[in-house]
């Protein structure tokens, strides 16, 4: 299997000791009560909401975080393991905006739109995970976070990357989880990760620190995820922004093994260079791809499971642009290993979802598997073989060895990528990518069988609502 990396083992030495003289000497700040006090009281140096964290802290709870852990399907037939370089691609989380499928105008996004996404990762073979994919712009702020979870586990079996937006967030997305596996068996076989993300530069918020503590609490496997724009919330060089954002995870890593040693942390992040042009940010250049391959790197050095957003475009519509754009990134993420990859679907500097771009990306995505994917494990005597049994001007089309390896050696794409002839493509119509991408989404959405919500799950959703006076027709 080929694999490449970026960084020597010196560089990530140097920027693991430059990250521990920056939270020993300059500190993070913590505008939570909680977190302030089981820092304190595990030795941090504390002045007002300032923490500052000796080494030898952040070595024991590096010891304490496990190298790996098993993910489950809703249903418990399916598992993956999150760890070493197994890669498992899911949609670009809580984005605002959907480019509509029937007349392609880049909108707000709503609770339909977020069900579409859903029916369709459900259907895509490489794309293993869904996401709380899109922040539904018609439903009540207060009931945001555990609505997207439910929209998910109402109408899908695959293992969801979701968070929070609001402090109790977390305990009511809990409380929906309950609802399908039962506690303990959340607890031992999760089937979801939680997004927790400190601000950069070295600030961890009130809310994203008490969701960081309330998955620790509750056994939540948990994504530290920072997004720093370089030039702007972080140095403008790579080396500058690995190493800020790496003291940044590492107190996520130190605060949530306090409260729960042995706790499942993903090594995460959203690295994005500031365009000084048009100040937006750009998370499909080649520095934030570089830096997001670092940054895992570094979350390999420390042995733990990695994250990254990448195979994203910061394209506006699915066009060449968003194709090498991603198409390089879910490669590079391949080779890397990042366990967790989360960009497919995303275009627009992951603020917009397309369903043509999600299905499109599932074939890149399949593609990528192949780079890692190891060859035929047949010797090699025994293919020398067959090459002399063919002997000169022969064919291999009707040796049984063609049809025997002709699957698992060769990445079959669907019809979605071209490989017709020039006359067979004309003949179909001569059809676009995007155009077989949006038969192909409509083909899956006419075929979705709606089915009843869970009864258990239900109940737990409409007793949230109710907490807020709310009913099931306010919100769909």
């Amino acid at each position: 299997m080929t694999r490449i990396q970026f960084l020597s083992s010196t560089e990530k030495k140097s920027i693991h000791d430059g990250s521990l003289n920056i939270l020993e000497n300059t500190g993070i700040r913590i505008k939570n009560a909680e977190s302030i006090q089981i820092l304190g009281k595990a030795g941090c140096e504390i002045e007002s909401n300032l923490c500052k964290i000796p080494p030898h802290l952040i070595e024991e709870s590096l010891k304490k975080s496990p190298s790996s852990f098993e993910l489950h399907s809703q249903d418990e037939k399916r598992s993956w393991i999150v760890g070493d370089d197994n890669v498992i691609y899911n949609p670009g989380s809580s984005v605002s905006f959907m480019k509509d499928r029937k007349n392609s105008e880049i909108r707000k996004g709503t609770v339909d739109d977020l069900i579409e996404i859903i029916q369709i990762v459900e259907k895509l073979e490489y794309i293993n995970a869904q996401s709380t994919a899109l922040i539904p712009s018609d439903i009540p702020e207060v009931v945001k976070d555990f609505t997207r979870l439910y929209l998910v586990l109402n109408h899908s079996t695959k293992p969801v990357i979701t968070g929070a937006f609001r402090k109790d967030g977390i305990n009511e997305m809990w409380d929906l989880l309950v609802a399908i596996r039962g506690a303990d068996e959340l607890r031992s076989n999760p089937s979801a990760i939680f997004d927790c993300c400190p601000t950069s530069p070295l600030t961890w918020s009130e809310v994203a620190a008490q969701n960081l503590i309330d998955c620790a609490k509750l056994g939540l496997p948990v994504e530290i995820v920072p997004a720093p724009l370089m030039g702007a919330t972080s140095p403008i060089t790579i080396r500058g922004t690995l190493i800020q954002t790496n003291a940044e995870i590492l107190s996520g890593v130190v605060l949530a093994q306090l409260v729960n040693p042995g706790i499942p942390v993903i090594y995460g992040g959203a690295i994005a260079p500031m365009d000084m042009r048009y100040t937006t940010p750009r998370f499909a250049s080649s520095e934030a791809m570089i830096a997001s391959c670092s940054s895992a790197e570094i979350g390999k050095m420390y042995n733990l499971p990695t994250h990254a957003y990448i195979g994203l475009s910061d394209s506006k519509t699915e066009d060449s642009q968003a194709g090498y754009e991603s198409g390089i990134g879910l490669v590079l993420a391949a080779l890397v290993g990042i366990n967790i990859v989360s960009g497919p679907g995303v275009l627009a500097y992951i603020n917009c979802q397309s369903l043509e771009k999600l299905v499109i990306d599932n074939e890149l995505c399949g593609s990528a598997y192949r780079f890692i994917k190891e060859s035929s494990s047949e010797d090699i005597d025994s293919e020398i073989a067959l090459i002399q049994q063919v002997g000169h001007g022969g064919d291999f089309l009707k040796q049984k060895h063609t049809s025997q390896y002709l699957r698992s050696e060769h990445f079959m794409p669907s019809p979605i990528i071209d490989r017709l002839t020039i006359g067979q493509w004309i003949k179909e119509g001569s059809k676009s990518t995007l155009t077989r991408a949006k038969e192909f989404v409509n083909k899956i959405l006419n075929e979705v069988i709606q089915k009843e919500p869970n009864p258990e799950l239900y109940r737990v959703f409409t007793n949230l609502i109710k907490k807020y006076d709310l009913t099931i027709e306010s919100i769909f």
